[in-house]
């Protein structure tokens, strides 16, 4: 579960540290990159906490999301259409939802150790 976080963490770090501009023409595909990755990270750390972690699922997902994603704002780019945005609402909703799940498996973790201590 740490390397996920670790990752995230050191590419973070390089992102402020480095000096790298990207074109204005890239920046939906960016965009879509960053939430795709950032919805794996925490489907990745949902699995773990519920114990149904697969390193090949994350890391399948992991690049299956970002092609998916970054095909369809191609596509739409192609076409006249902004389908970036399908791919930015279905990411955003994922993620949102990995995180509320996050949440409560945290919380019922941090209760069910209370209840635990009182007991002894």
């Amino acid at each position: 579960m740490w390397l996920p976080l670790f990752a995230l963490i050191v590419g973070v770090v390089l992102g402020f540290l480095t000096d790298i501009k990207i074109p204005e023409e890239y920046a939906n595909y960016l965009s879509i990159a960053v939430l795709a990755a950032l919805d794996t990270l925490f489907g990745g750390i949902r699995a773990h906490l519920q114990n149904v972690y697969d390193e090949k699922v994350f890391v399948s997902g992991f690049f299956f999301n970002i092609l998916l994603a970054a095909s369809l704002a191609f596509l739409g780019v192609h076409l006249g259409v902004d389908l970036y945005l399908a791919a930015i609402f279905a990411f955003g909703v994922r993620l949102f939802q990995n995180i509320a799940v996050i949440r409560r498996i945290l919380i019922n973790n941090w209760a069910s150790r209370r209840e635990k201590n009182e007991k002894n």
